[in-house]
């Protein structure tokens, strides 16, 4: 049995099939719930695990194109929605592991050569090659522009020099890939390269693990005089910044769809306490105070829903410029999603901040969505700035 909002008009029958298979499947997973306090070791095995679960499932074919064993002719966003949805649900890391499969592949399918996709892609949608997404660095983070990597030239390829950070599979990847900047002299957005490294090239080190209060894998990545032949690049030669642009376009709004799995679980969680605590002779539940909440709720959750599928919807079906839209998106689940899970816990009262409770762990798992991917303030500068792009093409004044 399909969710009842699959029934909405952006979806169609392979939608609801794929919502209850996948639904089917989660019943018979164990979700890996890791203490925020858990260490490097636990996380990793943890998403390894997941890697392969998925893979084995057939699940991590819908990040990939058909041609390199994937679900679909190209990488489509409903049914990524669609997944995440159920697997934040469930387990925030086995949230985490599928998106990054996609996210830390994209830059391959969309601007790597095709050895390179026959190399690595198959092995992605099998389980067997876990990717990285390698843009962020201490001083460049949502001004991904201003990075400092530098790629240069030399005779048997291209020598990368730096440092990024924030590198989620960072430790355990098999390949980063890797965003550098190869023209100095060109302005920012335009002299960046991307790089496909791979995890155990000579000159690439994993300087520091990173912990965070929804543990995964996270690190720090140091490159010195690390050299990778040319064929390894990824896109044409200072065109990677657009590249990067193009693959978090992709995987933006699914991060939308994550943030309202999350909330979707709340509230179940919130509406189930609420019907069975017991209060002033009554139920949580039979308080008006206590119905507003839910309602609210409800109303959130349906909002952010909305605003997902309605981006996801676009991009299948009306190709072309979405940016507003998915920064919409974005910025509107995971905002909505805080402020569901945020009630969730006050309904809670005291045990919802006990350790171990299903809406303590939601409330840690939600709040870097609100970051990652492009931070709330930028996607809201990327709404109005795209409003006022709509009104100059209109001809409006």
């Amino acid at each position: 049995m399909h969710p009842p909002h699959l029934d909405w008009p952006f979806f169609d029958d392979r939608h609801r099939e794929l919502a209850a298979s996948l639904g089917t499947w989660l019943a018979a997973q164990t979700p890996i719930l890791l203490p925020a306090s858990t260490d490097a070791t636990a996380a990793d095995a943890a998403t390894r695990k997941w890697v392969r679960l998925l893979g084995d499932g057939g699940w991590l074919r819908y990040c990939v194109p058909a041609a390199w064993g994937g679900a679909h002719e190209t990488v489509e966003s409903r049914p990524l929605c669609v997944l995440r949805e159920a697997l934040a649900s469930h387990d925030a890391l086995a949230d985490f592991a599928f998106a990054m499969q996609g996210l830390g592949s994209g830059p391959i399918t969309l601007g790597g050569s095709e050895d390179m996709q026959r190399r690595w892609l198959p092995k992605v949608a099998k389980g067997e090659a876990i990717a990285a997404f390698a843009l962020s660095e201490p001083e460049s983070g949502s001004d991904a522009a201003a990075l400092r990597t530098t790629a240069t030239r030399v005779p048997d390829g291209w020598r990368i020099d730096g440092t990024k950070t924030w590198i989620s599979n960072g430790g355990i990847a098999d390949f980063y890939c890797v965003f550098a900047r190869t023209n100095p002299d060109a302005a920012p957005a335009k002299g960046i390269s991307a790089f496909l490294v791979p995890g155990r090239a000579p000159g690439l080190a994993i300087r520091e693990r990173i912990g965070v209060m929804s543990p995964h894998p996270l690190a720090t990545l140091s490159f010195e005089r690390c050299t990778v032949p040319d064929e390894n690049r990824l896109g044409d030669e200072n065109d990677g910044f657009g590249l990067a642009m193009r693959t978090l376009d992709i995987f933006r709004v699914s991060v939308a769809a994550a943030a309202t799995g999350l909330a979707r679980r709340a509230t179940t969680e919130a509406l189930q306490y609420a019907a069975d605590r017991e209060m002033f002779g009554a139920t949580l539940g039979a308080q008006p105070l206590a119905q507003a909440i839910l309602g609210d709720m409800a109303t959130d959750v349906d909002a952010a829903a909305l605003l997902t599928y309605r981006a996801a919807w676009h991009r299948d079906t009306r190709p072309g410029r979405m940016t507003g839209m998915a920064a919409m998106a974005k910025l509107g689940a995971t905002e909505l999603a805080q402020r569901v899970i945020d009630r969730a816990l006050q309904l809670h009262g005291a045990r919802g901040v006990r350790v171990g409770e299903i809406v303590e762990r939601l409330y840690r798992d939600v709040r870097a969505l609100r970051i990652y991917e492009g931070a709330t303030e930028v996607q809201r500068m990327l709404v109005g700035r795209e409003m006022l792009k709509d009104l100059e093409r209109s001809g409006g004044s």
